[in-house]
């Protein structure tokens, strides 16, 4: 019984964080540039394990009873979406900053843990996939079967980030032309617009 609780919410949360979004774009981009892998997956694992947690642990069901809490969860998102894409537009804008050989860390240690974060946390729809859909799922279990579901979903994430990360540099070969890393920009910038422009449809 337990064994297929756990099967279920890894699942579930596999369905949900494998589609793309922000979070993953990002790790694709740090992964084809190997900076800091490991440490973004790790800040990106943390942090989905503690919102499905809290989401299981009854969390969603409060954020979901408050509207006004999720319109500014909604616009403050929405704002770092929207400027993160600019940012990835101008790159792709920017052909000479794109040759994987010569790609330097854009930022910092702290700043590109400060960015896992961001799109970890300040991405709306992170809250309603993970606290408010798994946890809504995950809190109809008594006892142990919440622990067991949102293992499952926990580890769903796990596996996705590692594979995603360090799975990343064998698509370097195709990366080393600079119009693949115009392209891969090109494609992030959209997919932060629509995200966010989601938020609000």
């Amino acid at each position: 019984m337990d064994s297929a609780i756990f099967l279920k919410g890894m699942g579930l949360g596999a369905s949900l964080i494998v589609a793309i979004g922000t979070q993953n774009a990002f790790l694709l981009k740090q992964g084809l540039k190997r900076h800091y892998v490991l440490t973004c997956i790790l800040v990106c694992l943390v942090c989905d394990a503690l919102l499905i947690s809290a989401g299981v642990a009854g969390m969603g069901t409060v954020i979901a009873n408050n509207p006004s809490f999720l319109l500014w969860a909604k616009a403050g998102g929405a704002t770092f979406l929207i400027a993160y894409g600019l940012r990835a537009a101008k790159s792709a804008w920017r052909p000479a900053a794109l040759t994987a050989s010569t790609a330097k860390a854009p930022d910092g240690y702290w700043a590109v843990i400060g960015a896992a974060l961001a799109f970890s946390l300040l991405n709306p729809h992170a809250f309603l996939d993970t606290v408010i859909l798994l946890g809504s799922i995950g809190g109809q279990h008594e006892g142990s079967g919440r622990v067991y579901f949102a293992g499952g979903a926990i580890m769903a994430s796990a596996l996705w980030f590692f594979v995603l990360g360090f799975g990343a540099r064998y698509l370097a070969p195709v990366f080393a032309k600079p119009v693949a890393w115009r392209v891969l920009d090109a494609i992030i910038a959209l997919v932060m617009w629509s995200i966010a422009a989601s938020l609000f449809l």
